[in-house]
């Protein structure tokens, strides 16, 4: 057994595995012993990560496809998992489909983004972090976003709950890391994940869905980042983008760093201000 597998097994629940960040993250556990729980909207995308994980891996897989929108969906995660021991909790999901103004859509949008990244995390963080203090062991990881770090265009509500998850996380490692639970927070800055690529095509960023962002660090960057940090909480920056925003906004005022990013996002997008439009 190796020492992932006996901090943070023997079961590990990844939300959001379907592809990306995600789906790595699981099979990188996997390969270290630690039998992994799929969680994510779609069932057969879900189907085709087990199979390939159990290809390449001894470890056991489960799958369960819900959508993180629902009222009841974290419950639901608990009662599916309710027969497992879970030694560590992964949260990745929670992009934003939309990049348009706030106003641009009816506001059910941005509170399906505040259950999709706040709540459900929050439950599942208690319900899980319970038993994981009770067995003075366990993980875990939260992923949030360069968003998080100011107000911009276009991420109103998104870079809202990211803040959310990040202060979020910061607070919850405060709480548990002396009780044998590692807390990690990993902010996120342009990473290639097949979400990344259909914005920036929809964007018009990219010609088709087939290129890699310009800029973008691989998921397997990230995932390389997190397993070498999992005791090094409670926040990590992962790509050169966001490492150098945090070192730039230390010696800024919060009002410098949003019409920065303002000015920034102006130049990048010839961008129209008309909210709805």
């Amino acid at each position: 057994m190796t020492d992932i597998a006996q901090k943070y097994g023997p079961w590990a629940l990844v939300v959001g595995a379907s592809d990306g960040v995600g789906a790595l993250f699981a099979e990188r556990l996997a390969s270290d012993g630690v039998n992994v729980m799929l969680v994510a909207r779609r069932q057969h995308v879900l189907d085709e990560v087990a199979a390939g994980i159990r290809e390449r891996t001894n470890a056991e897989t489960r799958t369960f496809a819900v959508d993180l929108i629902d009222p009841d969906a974290s419950q639901r995660i608990i009662e599916a998992t309710d027969d497992l021991e879970i030694g560590m909790l992964v949260y990745c999901a929670g992009g934003d489909p939309n990049y348009q103004p706030f106003l641009a859509n009816p506001v059910s949008a941005s509170e399906d983004l505040l259950q999709r990244n706040c709540l459900v995390l929050m439950r599942l963080c208690h319900h899980f972090a319970g038993q994981m203090v009770e067995r003075h062991r366990g993980g875990i990881v939260n992923f949030t976003s360069g968003a998080a770090l100011a107000g911009g265009r276009n991420m109103v509500a998104y870079g809202a709950t990211k803040a959310f998850d990040m202060v979020f996380t910061e607070g919850l490692w405060v709480e548990l890391h002396d009780k044998g639970v590692d807390v990690l927070g990993l902010v996120l800055g342009m990473t290639d994940t097949p979400a990344l690529r259909k914005l920036e095509f929809e964007r018009g960023r990219l010609a088709s869905v087939d290129e890699v962002p310009e800029g973008a660090v691989t998921a397997a960057s990230v995932v390389d980042e997190a397993f070498a940090n999992l005791g090094n909480g409670p926040t990590i920056a992962t790509g050169d983008d966001v490492r150098m925003a945090f070192e730039l906004f230390k010696s800024m005022s919060r009002n410098e760093v949003v019409r920065l990013i303002m000015q920034m996002s102006t130049e990048v997008m010839g961008t129209d201000d008309r909210q709805g439009s």
